[in-house]
């Protein structure tokens, strides 16, 4: 999620999707990103506020902290 800078038409086509989406069906977002760098990472302006407003209703957020899980399950496996 929002691993490369994303186009107008992109911003556009996340905004529809988010729409139909809202209080209809669930949808896990998984990033590296932090929910401050959201609003950025989605192109600024009115679209990613709306965007926002509507991931962010009804949310839970499950953060992993800094722990990398690479290493942590490559050491499970050892």
């Amino acid at each position: 999620w929002l691993m490369d800078d994303i186009s107008d038409e992109e911003q556009h086509f996340i905004f529809e999707l988010i729409e139909r989406r809202h209080d209809e069906a669930s949808t896990i977002f998984c990033t590296q990103y932090k929910k401050d760098d959201w609003f950025d990472r989605l192109g600024g302006g009115v679209h990613a506020d709306a965007i926002l407003d509507r991931i962010v209703h009804n949310a839970i957020f499950v953060e992993t902290g800094s722990m990398n899980m690479r290493e942590f399950c490559a050491k499970m496996h050892k």
